[in-house]
């Protein structure tokens, strides 16, 4: 079942959001597409609406931020799990 949205994007333009977004670095590679890449992708998410009464309501930039924010959160929150324990340094006493 595609739970997917009816609004039409190139994969290229989904790339170039996720990296504008969060202001990332990273570069895309551009290569040569496979002789049977499908020129077209368009979801058709009628199914989910009619057995489920589920439909995409969220943007695509506002889903992607909301994403953005859960993993900076969650890598954030494991680098400080995974840092050593600080040491309290204590004058001997004399």
């Amino acid at each position: 079942m595609n739970l997917g949205n009816a609004t039409e994007f190139t994969i290229a333009e989904l790339a170039e959001l996720v990296i504008r977004l969060p202001n990332s670095r990273s570069r895309l590679i551009r290569l040569p597409l496979p002789a049977d890449d499908p020129r077209q992708r368009r979801p058709d998410p009628t199914v989910a609406e009619t057995k489920l009464g589920w439909k995409a309501t969220t943007p695509l930039a506002e889903g992607l931020k909301h994403t953005i924010t859960y993993f900076d959160r969650l890598l954030a929150e494991r680098s400080e799990t995974a840092r050593p324990p600080r040491v309290q340094r204590v004058a001997p006493a004399i």
